[in-house]
């Protein structure tokens, strides 16, 4: 595969889902159920899910640096409401 410039490469796409609900106190929490233990409370949803996707990414680059499973890598993320 080569990219626009012509050099060789391959891209890498991840795909989790992260799946967001409102708590009583107003809080949003999001949840990432292909990474178990993947939970990020936020004030808005946006902010929740930014946090759940940057604790992910730490997740992945720890299991892939000690040699552990990861999910298969397909797409980045998808916000189910």
């Amino acid at each position: 595969m080569f990219d626009k410039s012509g050099k060789r490469g391959y891209h890498l796409v991840i795909h989790m889902r992260v799946e967001i609900e409102q708590e009583e106190d107003g809080r949003w929490l999001t949840e990432i159920p292909e990474l178990p233990g993947v939970m990020a409370y936020g004030a808005t949803p946006e902010e929740a899910v930014a946090r759940a996707q940057a604790l992910a990414l730490r997740v992945l680059a720890d299991r892939l640096e000690n040699g552990e499973p990861v999910p298969q890598l397909i797409e980045v993320f998808f916000v189910a409401a």
